[in-house]
């Protein structure tokens, strides 16, 4: 018998309570009534979307600031709270947490699009317990379970308040944490190395779409160079027996690996054409991302992405011109950081265009695809890695978090 269950043993050998929610904790709400104004020149700062949906750590650390008002009723964040993101394109993505447990030196609020959970008595908890528990196995299928939508999915706070979760005692909690964050401490510094991949990538990859200056570069409006058409909604026929892969914003931002299907090509999609996320929440990071298609009658396209047809692939090549769009610094500036971005068709296809010689363009091209291929090589070692440790951690956290419930 190893240490832990020892443990168990001597501290809660007839198993251990499971309590609702809403008999320990409240909700708390994120920011409201504010408006686009109110995230310029802030004086507070406030959590967002990405920050909670994407970072597991214990702490956050955030820049963004908010204007609050003297006087203003806003929910602070306080050590201990659980965050929650509200709504997704998935139901099981639906309330991703994450556990703020550092001292909070200054006033941080929660913005839109999340929400809080807030222990009535926080003595009875090991904050770093909580944060493994609401990403365990068990409760993110019990939250899944409580969101409701057809293209986007919401937390119904009122079934989440039902749910049960087991409150061991803190000794146990404490060695529970202890084993676990070894796992995602190691997990954590691979996905550092893998960030500073693509940063690198990036970096280099500006450094040489910059034409400032250039006299021989041609500039021009986006609109005069491609065809464009906009995805519609296949919600409803999706089905993983189908023939034809649907491209959403879920497919494009993870490059190709999470995948739909359906039966009935609504949008057709050929070899070349270049397709964008048109829509995002705050912040997101799969704003702008594109993706070219690699063959005809494969693809069908989702509603909030557009495709490009290049028309004049005799002055850019399709290639270069997919570079210059990927993440296009234009469009980005869009994202307010606040409300949900949806980029419009005509700002779009207003934004500027460079257009070298097609010499150039082929050998920044050439590069930049050597440069993409050995990053890419990098980053699949990397992803493995932490796939392989994070599979192991998912295998202990759900195996340390299953309990026997105690009789009442």
């Amino acid at each position: 018998m190893n240490t832990i269950e020892e443990l168990i043993q001597k501290e809660c050998p007839e198993g251990v309570e499971f309590k609702e929610l809403e008999t320990i904790g409240e909700f708390i709400s994120g920011l409201s009534g504010k408006s686009k104004d109110d995230f310029v020149n802030g004086n507070a700062k406030f959590i967002t979307y990405m920050n909670v949906y994407s970072n597991p750590a214990l702490n956050l650390e955030v820049e963004d600031k908010v204007k609050i008002n003297e006087g203003e009723k806003q929910n602070l964040i306080e050590k201990g709270d659980i965050l929650f993101t509200g709504s997704s394109e998935t139901p099981d993505e639906c309330g991703m947490s994450s556990v703020v447990l550092d001292e909070v030196t200054e006033p941080t609020y929660l913005n839109s699009f999340c929400f809080g959970f807030r222990l009535f008595d926080k003595s009875n908890f090991d904050f770093g317990y909580l944060k493994h528990l609401f990403r365990g196995k068990t409760l993110r299928a019990l939250i899944a379970k409580t969101a409701n939508g057809v293209t986007r999915y919401n937390v119904s706070k009122k079934l989440f308040a039902k749910i049960e979760i087991p409150v061991p005692p803190l000794s146990v909690q404490h060695k529970i944490v202890e084993i676990l964050d070894k796992f995602t401490s190691l997990e954590a510094e691979l996905e550092a190395e893998l960030e500073a991949r693509k940063k690198q990538y990036e970096y280099y990859r500006n450094q040489l779409l910059d034409f400032t200056g250039r006299e021989d570069v041609e500039i021009t409006k986006l609109g005069d160079l491609v065809l464009f058409r906009n995805g519609k909604g296949h919600e409803k026929i999706i089905s993983q027996d189908g023939n034809f892969i649907v491209v959403n914003s879920k497919f494009i931002s993870t490059g190709g690996k999470v995948v739909k299907y359906c039966s009935e090509q609504i949008v057709p999609l050929y070899k070349d054409d270049i397709l964008m996320v048109m829509s995002d929440l705050p912040d997101g990071k799969a704003l702008a991302k594109c993706f070219r298609v690699d063959q005809d009658n494969l693809y069908t396209l989702n509603q909030r992405i557009g495709a490009f047809t290049n028309i004049k692939s005799k002055r850019i090549t399709t290639l270069f011109l997919k570079y210059q769009l990927d993440r296009n610094k234009q469009l980005l500036k869009f994202d307010n950081g606040v409300d949900q971005t949806n980029l419009r068709k005509d700002d779009i296809l207003n934004i500027l265009i460079y257009i070298p010689p097609l010499s150039e363009q082929h050998r920044i091209v050439t590069i930049l695809n050597k440069f993409e291929e050995l990053i890419n090589g990098q980053t699949a070692s990397l992803s493995a890695e932490i796939k392989a440790r994070h599979q192991q951690y998912e295998y202990y956290r759900d195996k340390l978090l299953t309990f026997k419930r105690k009789d009442s």
